[in-house]
């Protein structure tokens, strides 16, 4: 089945395109919100040829598809229907699924998704460079330290510091974007918060610079490395756009409107939202990073083991926030190796699963759910099979928390994210590699064993 073929049909099975309101997808999954739920035919898309899986969350029918595959078919229905990621909000607000704290992750997950890919990209960068840079590498080539030009090493620099140092602008963009105000208003609202003329938060938090003291009492800074004052920031003044937009005559609108929003939303962002957001951020990271430092791994263990749930009640999106927050503050990841170890856990009582079933219905969905979840791909494995006979979920989830439980006392962070499993293993190009093999391999271990002997039977098959 071609691409065009499987988007044509998951459409007609979805209701048809009367029925879709909006379009959207993640690294993995179709997102579509629809007029009437009682229209789609689940069992019927779920046998669709690559299709691995769906459910309904977060008001939204997600169909797994898995990395490469999502996005062709997507946008092969947004040809057809014409709603995508440009439909205006007041379109999407036509139909309102699942409560207020769902609609906020879906917020969450709506504005983040969209720049995960260039911070994958930059984690990938930052691991290439430090493998590169390693002593024991370079003296394979006869090379040290000193040997690598200067130029070069500005080159990488720019390669792993770009995304973060305009982090604000990325976060502004695809606010403005989510909400239906103008994109390119958005980017320069978040570039004005990085502007070279404030004084970088970097700078001042080291002490190489001072902030701008404004009506005597007020400290402004540049806010480098943060993310939810440009999130809400985004958030207030696309809002204030589309307001301005129904009251400027049309005449002086291109004048007035891009005029005001600009000057409103960086006042605000730098003299109001800033300040207070930038502090509640800070506390909040500060507050996950010493949950995950307990001692004696304790941190590790409780989010390595309750993490997984997580994505069953379709809140992980807010993690995006979190991951981006400490790399752009201190370019390291700490829930990255610990949430692996869930996943591959996954990926070990699914195994368990696959070998000791009966039914060839369930090994075929099982086997392939297993090298998904290690590729980082854990839907098939865990709305597939795991959480199908309940047992292996659990399992997986003591697995996850031994893991994480090593991963707390080895200390290990990566250096980007939404990668895990196999590719995560470009995240930890130094000297934590063989720990971070090390703690996914006892992870899968724990995982596949209580699965074998306590988790699954071939009567829960029945």
């Amino acid at each position: 089945m071609s691409d065009k073929e499987l988007a044509k049909k998951i459409l007609e099975l979805v209701g048809g395109t009367e029925n879709v309101v909006s379009v959207r997808h993640c690294a993995t999954r179709l997102r579509i919100v629809v007029a009437n739920k009682e229209k789609i035919q689940v069992k019927e898309i779920e046998n669709l040829e690559k299709v691995k899986g769906s459910f309904f969350n977060s008001g939204q029918y997600q169909i797994i598809l898995g990395t490469g595959l999502v996005n062709r078919i997507y946008d092969e229905i947004v040809k057809v229907t014409g709603t995508g990621d440009e439909e205006k909000s007041e379109e999407k607000e036509k139909v309102v699924y699942g409560n207020k704290f769902q609609r906020a992750i879906r917020m969450f997950s709506d504005v983040f998704v969209p720049i995960i890919p260039v911070l994958v990209a930059t984690g990938l960068f930052m691991g290439l460079r430090g493998l590169l840079t390693q002593e024991a590498v370079l003296a394979v080539f006869g090379l040290t330290a000193d040997s690598i030009p200067q130029n070069l090493l500005t080159f990488t620099q720019v390669l792993t510091d770009t995304a973060f140092a305009f982090l604000p602008a990325l976060v502004c963009w695809s606010t403005f974007r989510n909400f239906g105000g103008s994109p390119v208003i958005g980017i320069v609202l978040g570039l004005m918060l990085v502007n070279s003329s404030l004084p970088s938060a970097y700078a001042v938090g080291s002490g190489e610079a001072q902030p701008l003291i404004f009506f005597g009492f007020l400290k402004v800074t540049g806010y480098q490395g943060s993310v939810l004052p440009a999130f809400v920031t985004g958030i207030v003044a696309s809002k204030f756009e589309k307001w301005l937009r129904k009251k400027v005559p049309d005449a002086i609108d291109l004048i007035v409107t891009p005029f005001l929003t600009l000057l409103v939303g960086c006042v605000l962002a730098l003299f109001v939202l800033g300040p207070i957001l930038h502090t509640v951020e800070s506390g909040v990271l500060f507050a996950v990073e010493h949950l995950l430092f307990l001692p004696m791994g304790i941190g590790g263990f409780l989010y390595g083991c309750f993490g997984q749930l997580l994505g069953i009640f379709g809140i992980h999106h807010i993690l995006n926030f979190l991951e981006i927050s400490m790399l752009a503050q201190d370019g390291w990841n700490y829930l990255n190796p610990i949430g692996t170890c869930g996943n591959v856990a996954q990926a070990g009582a699914v195994l368990a699963v696959a070998i000791k079933a009966a039914s060839n219905k369930t090994k075929q969905v099982a086997y392939p759910a297993c090298l998904s979840a290690l590729l980082g791909i854990t839907e098939p494995a865990v709305f597939g099979v795991n959480l199908k006979f309940m047992k292996p979920f659990v399992m997986s989830m003591i697995g996850g928390g031994v893991g994480g439980f090593l991963a707390s006392i080895f200390h290990l962070r990566a250096t980007g994210m939404s990668i895990t499993g196999i590719p995560g293993t470009l995240l930890y190009l130094n000297e934590q590699l063989p720990l971070y093999i090390l703690v996914n391999v006892v992870a899968f271990g724990v995982a596949f064993g209580l699965t074998w002997m306590f988790g699954f039977n071939k009567k829960m098959e029945q």
